[in-house]
């Protein structure tokens, strides 16, 4: 892993693509800050998209898809995107109607199970803007240890689930989507991009353990410097970390492929 600073500009000047976490990414303590928001807006304006990737719920994230300048939010790790489509937010699911209303069920056998099994357990309190996941709190506004957090998890997959943490959340789902699935469903879906054969031109900027997958999924991937916090947790890296934490980290990001631009309109 190396300081985002010394990522060689040759190699940027051909990023066609940003792929973003939100919390604790675009965001300083729980907002998303104006120089954020100028970030992407610039990054729009050169040409490059910006997808958000989040584990938020879907509610959560219509105000975020209707303000920032992004080319889409995908929420629920993958489940749910976002996006402006003939003037209007559309709103699209990876699974079916039926597949979500049968796994409703078991989400909320799941949630009560945690809730009585692990002590001091409780959702987070966007669940009620969920969809297709659950979320237990463990650092927004409640406090679990790391042996609560393991007993999270270990239950969820119990249950048969798929379960992430984030910097705030652990998260459960049932399906075999998440996060690299949504990114390239929306790449294709509305830029008619093939993630798998762009690797390289596409930057992954993430904070947590739960974007470990992406960090894998992209040469160009950015930890912001507050995913140190969790360096005792992480098995796989990103190529790449920011001097700076959480939004300021981000704009960092955007600031060096600006760079990278303007580097290569003057050749």
């Amino acid at each position: 892993m190396r300081p985002w600073a010394e990522c060689p500009l040759p190699l940027l000047r051909d990023v066609c693509g940003v792929l973003t976490d939100i919390d604790d990414t675009l965001t300083t303590d729980g907002d998303i800050p104006m120089g954020v928001v100028a970030a992407l807006a610039a990054l729009r304006e050169f040409g490059l998209p910006v997808i958000a990737v989040t584990g938020r719920p879907m509610a959560w994230s219509l105000a975020v898809a209707e303000a920032m300048p992004l080319t889409a939010v995908v929420a629920e790790n993958g489940a749910v995107a976002l996006f402006r489509e003939g003037g209007r937010l559309q709103i699209e699911y990876a699974q079916g109607e039926a597949e979500r209303v049968a796994n409703a069920v078991r989400l909320k056998h799941a949630a009560a199970r945690v809730l009585r099994d692990v002590a001091g357990a409780t959702l987070a309190r966007d669940s009620a803007g969920r969809v297709t996941d659950i979320a237990i709190d463990h650092a927004e506004y409640a406090h679990l240890d790391e042996a609560a957090i393991a007993d999270v998890v270990r239950i969820l997959r119990e249950e048969g689930m798929t379960a992430t943490v984030s910097s705030i959340h652990v998260n459960g789902w049932y399906g075999d989507h998440g996060k690299p699935s949504g990114a390239r469903w929306m790449a294709q879906r509305l830029l008619g991009r093939d993630l798998d054969a762009e690797r390289e031109r596409w930057i992954y900027v993430g904070d947590s353990t739960n974007d470990q997958t992406m960090f894998a999924s992209f040469a160009l991937s950015v930890g912001v410097a507050n995913l140190l916090d969790f360096a005792d947790r992480l098995t796989q890296w990103p190529a790449y970390i920011t001097r700076h934490d959480r939004g300021r980290g981000f704009i960092e990001v955007a600031e060096r492929l600006l760079e990278a631009g303007a580097d290569a309109v003057a050749r």
